[in-house]
């Protein structure tokens, strides 16, 4: 069972009080989400994705919806898109996009991610509990044609195939996951990797190209 929403975030006004006695930043980084919550909300609802309960959003990210899409996503997400929102420090804001009409980008709750991208042209299904470390790229599609005469013909017409990451999946930081992998129910993969094939449940990989380790 995923842990309930006060044992995470600290509602006591002392439990508070310490967190920003000994790490101030953190309490900046509060300060700034509040502020920015109305605006957040608002984004959301014009990009067509409704808003859940519990969802904590560190900086905006960039929500990119094809109106004949659908991207629904879970409570409790965790989105960091700024610099100060992790000390492991994004590369750009966190960025959510279905880029076709039918795509559908499905996340679970208490999905968490740092300044990555999940990119879907045709199908991205994300389990429950999913952590995605610091700037990875999670990708159905290899965006532009491996040929080169399609590609002059239409650059934006790669190959797409499904991508399936079941629930409690670790991936590291600065990982990319790319089209036709199926992660099981809690793997991990290790930073820096780049996952080309499926990786079973329970499993660690890690490499270019990503291999079972452990």
């Amino acid at each position: 069972m995923p842990p309930e929403p006060n044992e995470v975030y600290p509602t006591s006004l002392g439990a508070i009080l310490k967190i920003a006695r000994e790490t101030p930043w953190k309490a900046t980084n509060e300060i700034e989400r509040l502020l920015a919550l109305p605006y957040a909300r608002l984004y959301f609802a014009m990009a067509g994705v409704p808003w859940r309960r519990g969802w904590r959003l560190y900086g905006v990210p960039i929500i990119q919806r094809h109106r004949r899409s659908e991207m629904t996503i879970g409570e409790y997400m965790e989105l960091r898109s700024t610099v100060r929102g992790n000390p492991l420090g994004a590369n750009h804001p966190c960025i959510l996009t279905t880029r076709r009409p039918g795509a559908r980008l499905i996340i679970g709750d208490f999905f968490g991610m740092t300044g990555g991208s999940v990119v879907c042209e045709e199908s991205i299904t994300i389990g429950s509990r999913v952590v995605v470390g610091c700037n990875t790229v999670i990708s159905d599609t290899d965006f532009h044609p491996l040929d080169a005469a399609r590609r002059r013909e239409n650059p934006l017409d790669g190959a797409t195939k499904p991508v399936t990451i079941e629930d409690d999946v670790f991936i590291g930081m600065n990982s990319l996951i790319l089209k036709g992998v199926r992660l099981g129910a809690g793997c991990v993969i290790g930073a820096g990797s780049v996952v080309t094939r499926d990786v079973p449940a329970g499993a660690v990989a890690a490499g270019v190209p990503a291999q079972v380790v452990r």
